[in-house]
C-alpha cells in the first residue's frame, strides 16, 4: 500500500486551490513565473510537478469472489479464449513463421495441410485472434468491472475473479501456443543466427548473419532480409543465453526455437510473480493488474507466440523493482548500525538494482527503471521537490541541499551497482561493450507507430508530391533526434513528479516508458507492453483502462500473420470470415450472446 504521506499528496481535491481554471496563456505565464499567481502559495509547498498525473491513480478495494452464475460464465469465457488459441495454433501451421530449411511439418500429411491452403489457414488464424481478444474483453467484467458502469464511474466492481482463476485462465490460453511455430515475427531466427555467431567465437556486434555464418547457412536463410546484413542490437546477457541454446541444440532450428520459447515463458512467469506484488504495493487490485498486463492479448500473441526477448527484459525489470521497493518502502534500515556494510534490506536493494541493470543487458530500454528507483531511494533519505518559484533566490541552497545530497547518494549507489553489473556481464560473457555501437541498428525500420518517423515519412511524401525530390531520410535524420530530445525532457518531468511525491515511482516509470515508445525512432506493436505492464499495477483511471483495452484489442488484430505479397482481397476475405467465425462461436458458447438472444426473441414472436 502507499505511504500515508503519498496518500495525502494524491488525495482528490488537494490541488484544487492551487490549480484554478485559467486561460491557457495565463496559465502558461504563471507556470513560467512571469505572472503573479492567482492564489498566493506558501514557500513551504511542494513543487507543482505531478499534480495532474496523480489523478491517474486511486486505491482499489479487493472484493469478494464470484457467485455461481458468474463462475459458470467465467468458465465459458476461459474455454472460448482457449478455443481461439487452438485455432491460432492450427492456422499457424500455414501462416506461422516457419524456417526456410528444417521445416518440421514438411512431408507430414495432416500437419502440412494448412500450408497448402493458405487462405483457409489465414482465416483460421485471424478468427482465433479475434476470439482471444473477445474473450479478454469479456473477462474484463470480472477483473475491472463493466466498462459502461464500474469503469465509467471509477469504482470497483462488487465481485472479482480470484487470483487462482486469473492464473488458470492464462495457463489455458497460452498452452496451445507453446507448440506453435513463431507467430507474427521472424525475430527469433535473428536471435539464433546472432547467438551462433557468438558461439563460434566471433563478435556478433561486428559480424552480421551473412558475414558470420554465410549466405547459405540454414540460420541465415530464415533471418528476414532486413536483418541479414546487420549486427546484433541486443545486450550481451541475451546473446550469452543464446550461446548456451546453440551449444545444446547445434543447428537444430526446431529445438532452438522451442528453448527460446521456454525462455520467453520464464520471462512471463517473472511478470506474473512481480505484477500482483507491485499492484498491492500501489493499492491496486492484483487481479485487475494481471488482466491488463499479463492476460493482455499483445503479451500472449507477441511475447509468447512471437518469442520476443522483451518478455525476459520486462520480467527481470519488474522483479528487480519489486525487490527495490521492498527494501526502500520497508521499515528496516538499509545499513548495519555497527558499520557501513548493507543490512539484509540493503542487500535486497542492491540485488534488485543489479537485476534491473542485468535486464538492460537484454535490451537497454529497461535501464530507465533505475532512474525511478533512484528517486524512490532519495525520497527515503529526505529528498523532495521544494517549490522554488515562490521562495527568495537566496534560500535556494538552504531549501534544496537535503534533496541534492540524497539524490547524489542515491545516484552514486545505483550507478556503482550498474557499472559493476554491466562491466561484469560484458567481461564474463566475452562479448564486451560492442552493443553500445549497435543500439541504432533498428533505425532502418520505418514504423508508423513512432511519432518522429511518422511525421518524417509523411513530410517526405508531401515533399515528393510537391516536386521537391526524395528527402525522407534527410527529414528522418532531423526529426528522430528532436523526438529523442523531447522524450528526454518529458522523462525529466516525470522524474520530478515522482520526486514531488505525487506519483509512485512505478507509475512514473510506466508514463516515461509510454513517452519513450511514442518518440522512439522505431516502434513495434509489442513495445506498447513496455508501458502497459508497469502502468497496469498503478494507473486506475477510466481513460487509461479504456484506452489500453482499445489499443491492445486493435493492435492484436491489425498485426496479422500475412506475408508482404498477400493480396488485399485475401486479407479482406480472411477478416470477414474471421468475424463470422467469432459470431458463430460466441452463439455456441454463450447462452446470453446477442445473436442467440435476438434469435430467441424472433422465435418467440413467431
Amino acid at each position: 500500500m502507499r505511504s500515508p504521506a503519498l496518500a495525502e499528496l494524491q488525495a482528490p481535491g488537494r490541488y484544487s486551490r492551487s490549480v484554478p481554471e485559467l486561460p491557457l496563456l495565463r496559465r502558461g505565464l504563471d507556470y513560467l513565473g512571469l505572472a503573479k499567481p492567482p492564489v498566493e502559495r506558501s514557500v513551504d509547498d511542494t513543487g507543482d510537478y505531478g499534480s495532474r498525473l496523480a489523478r491517474m491513480h486511486d486505491d482499489e478495494a479487493e472484493v469478494g469472489p464470484l457467485n455461481a452464475y458468474e463462475n459458470k460464465r467465467l468458465r465459458r469465457i476461459q474455454l472460448f479464449g482457449t478455443t481461439g488459441t487452438v485455432l491460432i495454433l492450427i492456422g499457424s501451421l500455414g501462416t506461422g513463421m516457419l524456417p526456410v530449411l528444417q521445416n518440421p511439418i514438411v512431408g507430414t500429411r495432416i500437419l502440412s495441410l494448412p500450408s497448402r491452403m493458405y487462405s483457409t489457414a489465414l482465416t483460421v488464424s485471424i478468427g482465433g485472434m479475434m476470439m482471444l481478444v473477445v474473450a479478454w474483453l469479456l473477462l474484463g467484467r470480472y477483473a475491472i468491472g463493466r466498462f459502461s458502469v464500474e469503469v465509467a464511474e471509477g469504482r470497483s466492481p462488487a465481485r472479482r475473479m480470484s487470483r487462482r482463476q486469473a492464473d488458470t485462465t492464462l495457463i489455458m490460453w497460452i498452452t496451445p501456443l507453446l507448440l506453435a511455430p513463431p507467430l507474427l515475427s521472424k525475430d527469433v531466427y535473428s536471435y539464433l543466427a546472432q547467438s551462433a555467431i557468438a558461439y563460434k567465437g566471433m563478435d556478433p556486434y561486428t559480424y552480421s548473419p551473412m558475414r558470420g555464418l554465410g549466405v547459405d547457412h540454414p540460420l541465415t536463410l530464415s533471418v528476414p532480409n532486413l536483418w541479414k546484413d546487420t549486427p546484433a542490437p541486443y545486450g550481451p546477457l541475451f546473446l550469452w543465453i543464446g550461446e548456451h541454446v546453440t551449444a545444446l541444440t547445434g543447428d537444430n532450428i526446431t529445438a532452438a526455437v522451442l528453448l527460446h520459447r521456454l525462455i520467453a515463458l520464464a520471462g512471463v512467469a517473472m511478470i506474473v510473480w512481480a505484477l500482483p506484488r507491485l499492484a498491492r504495493r500501489c493499492g491496486v487490485s492484483t487481479v485487475a493488474a494481471l488482466w491488463i498486463g499479463a492476460l493482455n492479448p499483445l503479451l500472449i500473441l507477441h511475447l509468447i507466440g512471437g518469442i520476443h526477448n522483451e518478455s525476459l527484459m520486462l520480467g527481470m525489470m519488474l522483479v528487480g523493482m519489486e525487490l527495490c521497493f521492498r527494501a526502500i518502502e520497508g521499515s528496516d534500515p538499509l545499513r548495519r548500525p555497527s558499520g557501513p556494510l548493507p543490512s539484509r534490506a540493503g542487500w535486497i536493494l542492491i540485488g534488485g538494482a543489479a537485476l534491473i541493470a542485468a535486464s538492460a543487458m537484454i535490451k537497454v530500454a529497461s535501464m530507465l527503471a533505475l532512474g525511478f528507483v533512484g528517486i524512490a531511494l532519495a525520497r527515503r533519505w529526505g529528498a523532495t521537490l521544494p517549490a522554488l518559484r515562490h521562495a527568495p533566490i537566496g534560500q535556494w541552497w538552504t531549501r534544496s541541499k537535503t534533496s541534492i545530497i540524497a539524490l547524489s547518494k542515491s545516484a552514486s549507489i545505483l550507478l556503482a551497482v550498474s557499472a559493476i553489473v554491466i562491466g561484469g556481464i560484458g567481461t564474463a560473457t566475452g562479448l564486451g561493450f560492442g552493443w553500445t555501437g549497435t543500439l541504432s541498428t533498428g533505425g532502418i525500420v520505418r514504423s508508423w507507430m513512432s511519432m518522429p518517423t511518422l511525421l518524417g515519412v509523411v513530410s517526405g511524401r508531401v515533399g515528393l508530391w510537391l516536386g521537391l525530390g526524395e528527402q525522407t531520410q534527410a527529414i528522418l535524420d532531423i526529426a528522430r533526434p528532436i523526438g529523442q530530445v523531447i522524450a528526454g525532457v518529458f522523462v525529466i518531468r516525470w522524474l520530478l513528479a515522482c520526486l514531488a511525491g505525487r506519483v509512485h515511482a512505478l507509475g512514473g516509470l510506466g508514463i516515461a516508458m509510454a513517452t519513450f515508445v511514442v518518440f522512439f525512432p522505431f516502434v513495434q506493436a509489442w513495445y506498447l507492453l513496455w508501458a502497459i505492464i508497469p502502468l497496469a499495477a498503478w494507473a486506475t483511471t477510466r481513460w487509461f483502462r479504456l484506452g489500453t483495452v482499445i489499443i491492445s484489442g486493435i493492435m492484436s488484430v491489425v498485426v496479422m500473420p500475412t506475408s508482404s505479397d498477400t493480396p488485399p482481397l485475401t486479407v479482406a476475405q480472411g477478416l470477414a470470415t474471421g468475424v463470422l467465425m467469432v459470431g458463430v462461436a460466441a452463439t455456441a458458447f454463450f447462452i446470453d450472446s446477442p445473436i442467440r438472444v435476438w434469435f430467441n426473441r424472433r422465435r418467440h414472436k413467431v
